[in-house]
């Protein structure tokens, strides 16, 4: 109501608003979003704080989310658990790093050899991801949603060069997830850590290579000072789902209309999360090439093929696990990755080869 009207209007008018304010104000929630990054961190720290923005905004501020970064209230690796307690009621993260909870989570984030970023989203909303992602989830008591992919990650920076899957054997390795059990399988050293980590651990020597993201994230973080061999395909995650975790019972207790908001500001991202990684990353190799002197090279094919047979061993592992709903995850995965899959060999893949075979990439 304008000012003027509201000073015209009548007592019934008055009286009217006078009830309705109380009610208004107790509608506004202020909500704490915690985060596995730096703060703004090009990639996912910048969507971190692009879907907090997202949320207040469109719920008109009755959730006014507050992000914080890494540290400032839980480290980074807890921010499942502050979101499970009640600690915080959202965190922004990937799956990958909550392999410790169920390895059937994993799936959720990027499989060797597995989903692009838009078949993995076409896997949650049509071939019944979503419903498999909330009863996992549901057990720490929190409601997941994908809220954005950084697209196809990279294999890696590495040291030294690579020029056979023996050279693989004995590496000390930087990566998370179903990666990082593919990584064991060929004799690689793999361990978990965060991105400024990885830094410091490959200028130290203390790891010999390790993949974070891709070309834009991976620069603001320095990795080609101290690793020149930027190597390709990333076939270890083909894809990398972010996810918004919220405190089931906080999202319960939310009006049905807030309850979409919130479901709309983390699906409407999806897709301008992920376009922005593929812009930036182009234009952050680009620099990586002609002002830094990086090497970007292609991963042996025998390499490839080592991780690709490890690989189906980490699948079958998932198959087997003595969780029904891990072998249920598994088994719609797979069947949506070779449905999608088969019929990609016809669309998305016949494009890309014929336009490669005539502009040349």
């Amino acid at each position: 109501m304008e000012r003027r009207q509201f000073l015209t209007a009548g007592a019934v008018g008055i009286a009217a608003t006078s009830l309705a304010a109380p009610a208004i104000a107790q509608d506004k929630r202020q909500w704490k979003m915690v985060s596995a990054w730096p703060k703004n961190l090009p990639g996912p720290g910048v969507a971190a704080q692009t879907l907090a923005d997202r949320i207040t905004t469109l719920s008109g501020g009755r959730i006014e989310v507050k992000l914080y970064a890494a540290g400032e209230i839980v480290p980074g690796p807890g921010v499942f658990d502050a979101v499970s307690e009640g600690t915080a009621e959202l965190y922004h993260a990937v799956p990958a790093y909550w392999g410790s909870k169920s390895k059937g989570i994993l799936l959720f984030g990027s499989q060797p050899f597995g989903l692009t970023a838009d078949e993995q989203f076409g896997w949650m909303v049509q071939g019944g991801g979503q419903a498999l992602y909330d009863e996992m989830y549901g057990r720490f008591g929190i409601k997941p949603f994908l809220c954005g992919n950084s697209g196809p990650q990279w294999a890696g920076w590495f040291r030294n060069e690579i020029n056979s899957a023996e050279d693989l054997k004995g590496l000390k390795f930087r990566t998370t997830g179903l990666a990082s059990e593919m990584a064991t399988k060929l004799g690689m050293a793999a361990e978990a850590m965060s991105g400024p980590a990885m830094f410091q651990a490959l200028q130290t020597g203390a790891l010999d290579a390790g993949e974070f993201i891709g070309p834009w994230t991976d620069s603001a973080l320095g990795y080609y000072q101290v690793a020149k061999n930027y190597y390709w395909p990333g076939v270890g995650e083909p894809s990398s789902a972010e996810e918004c975790g919220v405190n089931a019972q906080a999202y319960s207790d939310l009006p049905e209309d807030l309850q979409q908001v919130v479901a709309a500001a983390c699906e409407g991202l999806y897709n301008q999360v992920w376009s922005e990684y593929v812009t930036k990353h182009a234009q952050a190799l680009k620099s990586l090439v002609e002002e830094h002197d990086v090497k970007v090279r292609k991963l042996p094919d025998d390499v490839i093929a080592s991780m690709g047979d490890a690989a189906v061993e980490v699948i079958d592992d998932l198959r087997q696990s003595d969780d029904e709903l891990v072998v249920r995850i598994t088994e719609s995965f797979v069947a949506y990755r070779d449905l999608v899959g088969g019929y990609k060999t016809y669309s998305d893949n016949g494009q890309m080869n014929a336009r490669a075979s005539v502009l040349g990439f």
